[in-house]
C-alpha cells in the first residue's frame, strides 16, 4: 500500500472518527449524508458532536472504500460484518466488497474499514494496488459491470471472506459471496471464484488469464 499519510483521527466526545486518505476514493456518501457530520470545506470537515452517536455511526459505515472507521468511546456497538458477503461491480469503476473481510497483507488495527468494506482496483492501473485510486478514470477504464456467469445455485449465509491478491495476477476470493451487477442484479454466487484486476480480461469481473499476455505487474 501506499506510503502517504496515516489516517487522520477527529476525536468527540463520544465516538472517533478516522479518515485514511491512502483508500478514500472520493465517493462522497460521508459528504452527501444530512446533518453537520462532515462537511466538505470546514475546518474540521468531521466534527462527531454535531451528530447523534447511531446516526454518525451509521454513516461511517456507509464509506464503501473503508476509508472511514469509528470507535466508541463509551463502550457502545461497534460495526459488524454484515450477514452476506457482496460484490458489487462498479460500472467503469472497481469492486465494492462488502462483508467479513479478511484481505492478505492488511493490518486491522490500523486499517480498521477493511475489516468490512473495501473498493479494489479492477482497471490494473491503480499505483495504491489492491486498492482503487481512481486511476481507472485517468485511464479510460470500460466496463459497464455486466456478469455473465451465475455461478453455484446456493451458498451460505456470511463467514469470513478471504482475499487474496494473487502477485501478477486476479484477486482470489474464498468464503461464501454473492457478486451483482452494477445494475444491482444478483449474478453470481459462490465460494470460491478469481476475478479480473489487470483489466484485460474478456470474461469480466472474472479472471481469464489475460493478465499473463499482458504483462501485468501488481507491485
Amino acid at each position: 500500500m501506499s506510503s502517504r499519510a496515516k489516517p487522520l483521527m477527529f476525536s468527540g466526545k463520544t465516538l472517533d472518527v478516522t479518515w485514511d486518505s491512502r483508500l478514500c476514493i472520493h465517493v462522497a456518501e460521508c459528504g452527501q449524508a444530512a446533518g453537520e457530520l462532515f462537511v466538505g470545506g470546514r475546518k474540521p470537515w468531521c466534527q462527531p458532536d454535531l451528530s447523534d452517536t447511531d446516526e454518525a455511526k451509521q454513516i461511517v459505515e456507509r464509506c464503501p472504500s473503508g476509508a472511514l472507521a469509528y470507535r466508541d468511546k463509551g463502550g457502545g456497538a461497534a460495526e459488524v460484518a454484515p450477514g452476506a458477503n457482496t460484490v458489487f461491480v462498479a460500472c467503469n469503476g472497481p469492486l465494492f466488497v462488502h462483508g467479513d473481510l479478511h484481505i492478505d497483507g492488511v493490518d486491522p488495527a490500523a486499517q480498521p474499514g477493511l475489516q468490512f468494506r473495501a473498493a479494489l482496483c479492477r482497471c490494473g492501473a491503480s499505483k495504491n494496488k489492491p486498492f482503487c485510486d481512481n486511476s481507472h478514470e485517468a485511464a479510460d477504464f470500460k466496463d459497464y459491470g455486466a456478469v455473465g456467469e451465475r455461478g453455484d445455485s446456493a451458498i451460505g449465509s456470511g463467514g469470513s471472506l478471504q482475499i487474496t491478491p494473487l502477485k501478477d495476477g486476479p484477486l482470489l476470493f474464498k468464503g461464501n459471496l454473492s457478486v451483482h451487477a452494477a445494475s444491482g442484479r444478483l449474478a453470481w454466487q459462490g465460494t470460491t471464484v478469481a476475478l479480473c484486476r489487470c483489466g484485460t480480461s474478456k470474461n469480466k469481473p472474472f479472471c481469464d488469464g489475460s493478465h499473463v499476455k499482458a504483462g501485468f505487474k501488481s507491485d
